[in-house]
């Protein structure tokens, strides 16, 4: 029998000791800690699955995009930027990686500046690339690193935090609904407004100071 890599049994999220690397650790389930760079391989594969599923030309393409994908990402692993992060969320199960883990998903934070057009405004807490392992999907794997992105917006000193969602991604949409998101701005482009590609939702989250407890 094929075990699934996902559980519902979680670790908090505590701050690394000076000198380490990792979050949180735990003795069974599922785990969130930062990203480390044996990690790569693994998660470019989870990403470019869920942002570029292998269909048509993708199938052709897709080596490429991981490849992309990879480099991008370990260049921002690779910025030591203190309000800069990766997480992962690490399972037991049988599908291991290189370091004998199993990783279930992943999400990116950080401060973002603002447009040019907006001067004063200030830079703000960002959320980008959340993608979670197809085997582990809906089984809260997402949900928990968002509460994660949370806590460390909060002990940032940012008690609101944003992200961006494609207007055609049902999923994703009920996702950071139920988790109390709400819609800040649309965002059109030149492709939505010429070939009829899904516009950018903009949505912001007030976090309440019991995140971080």
């Amino acid at each position: 029998m094929v075990v699934n890599p996902c559980f519902s049994f979680l670790t908090p999220y505590e701050p690394a000791p000076a000198g380490q690397d990792t979050l949180s650790s735990g003795v069974s389930g599922l785990t969130i800690r930062t990203a480390q760079v044996r990690d790569l391989t693994t998660l470019a594969e989870i990403l470019t699955d869920s942002f570029h599923p292998r269909t048509g030309f993708v199938r052709w393409a897709y080596p490429m995009l991981r490849l992309g994908i990879y480099e991008d990402l370990r260049n921002r692993l690779r910025s030591n930027s203190p309000h800069y992060v990766c997480l992962v969320a690490v399972a037991d199960g049988s599908t291991l990686t290189e370091s004998g883990e199993a990783l279930a998903g992943t999400v990116e934070i950080a401060l973002r500046s603002p447009p040019s057009w907006q001067p004063r405004a200030s830079q703000y807490p960002y959320i980008s690339n959340l993608a979670v392992r197809k085997s582990c999907r809906r089984q809260g794997v997402a949900r928990q690193l968002l509460l994660t992105c949370e806590r460390i917006s909060l002990e940032w000193g940012f008690p609101d935090l944003y992200l961006h969602v494609l207007e055609n991604n049902h999923q994703a949409r009920q996702l950071y609904l139920k988790a109390g998101y709400q819609l800040r701005q649309v965002e059109p482009s030149y492709g939505s407004l010429l070939f009829g590609s899904p516009k950018r939702l903009f949505l912001h989250k007030h976090l309440a100071a019991t995140t971080a407890g």
